[in-house]
């Protein structure tokens, strides 16, 4: 079921300006009413004064409306949905059905995934959930049958997700709360098609949080599709960059990537690099055309 269209109003500047006093006013994870297991998890963990993305999200989130957030790694994203998320899940106790799952979180890499299910077990460690990972690069059995009787947090990868789906391992029609976390690294891999298949499938009585670092014309048309009247928040500017690191940009062709490479590292004398290539192959070709150049160089990749 398609989610209806809904503009992207923004609120009045009194709305606004109230939103910010009342998030400068919470100081502590106490402030923000969530269950006493969330809480005591937290102070298990050391974790005292909450990040601005938390400050902003977590109010809006529990308030069950739509976000947007603008904010990158490092940030604390994590914990701004986990933690109220877990809060709904703890107040509004059900078992989920045989092969659905209430929330479900989407993230680009299988890493990624990973880390957002440690960190909802982490904080939800005493509110008794039950959570499962799908991801790429490992069989799929073991993830149908950890969702066989259903779970409360699935965390995935939009392309096994899919398979799941289309192996009738998993329905969608029961997810409460929607994330997409990284929604830019999820463009840019080309999740794009599978992100609005996915979405076709679930109900329009859910709440949706979406998650980029920047906001480019094709998420923003996302979310203009999938979100309903959303708060947006923001904890640094879009496509903002670090101020201590030098960039240049130079353009060649493509078959004279490889020398301009060369040339650069050598006449720059630098002693330490990354390269970043598009694909496995990618990175091994260049590894060999350095080598070729004399200068030493290994690959790293999932391989």
């Amino acid at each position: 079921m398609h989610h209806p269209r809904h503009g992207l109003r923004s609120s009045s500047p009194r709305s606004h300006r109230l939103a910010q006093e009342k998030a400068c006013s919470l100081t502590s994870f106490h402030d923000f009413g969530l269950a006493e297991p969330i809480t005591r998890a937290l102070a298990e963990e050391k974790y005292v004064t909450p990040t601005p993305i938390q400050t902003q999200t977590i109010p809006m989130v529990l308030s069950r409306r739509d976000v947007i957030g603008i904010a990158q790694t490092g940030t604390g994203k994590t914990a701004a949905f986990a933690l109220p998320i877990l809060h709904h899940l703890f107040t509004n106790r059900r078992r989920p059905e045989r092969k659905t799952c209430r929330v479900l979180v989407l993230s680009p890499t299988r890493e990624l995934s990973g880390q957002i299910l440690n960190s909802f077990r982490t904080y939800g460690r005493h509110v008794g959930i039950s959570a499962a990972l799908a991801i790429g690069g490992v069989s799929m059995g073991g993830q149908v049958r950890s969702l066989l009787h259903g779970v409360d947090v699935l965390v995935a990868t939009p392309g096994r997700l899919l398979d799941l789906v289309r192996s009738n391992g998993l329905r969608l029609g029961d997810v409460e709360h929607l994330v997409l976390d990284e929604a830019d690294r999820m463009l840019d891999m080309g999740f794009i098609h599978d992100i609005r298949k996915i979405v076709a499938k679930l109900s329009a009585h859910r709440q949706t949080l979406l998650f980029s670092a920047t906001m480019p014309g094709a998420i923003a048309e996302l979310a203009h599709q999938m979100l309903r009247d959303p708060a947006k928040v923001a904890v640094t500017p879009a496509s903002s960059t670090v101020a201590r690191v030098e960039q240049r940009v130079m353009r060649v062709d493509r078959a004279a990537k490889a020398a301009v490479l060369a040339q650069v590292l050598k006449r720059e004398q630098v002693d330490r690099a990354l390269v970043f290539t598009r694909t496995k192959h990618g990175a091994d070709k260049v590894v060999r055309g350095l080598a070729k150049a004399g200068i030493a160089a290994s690959a790293i990749h999932s391989n």
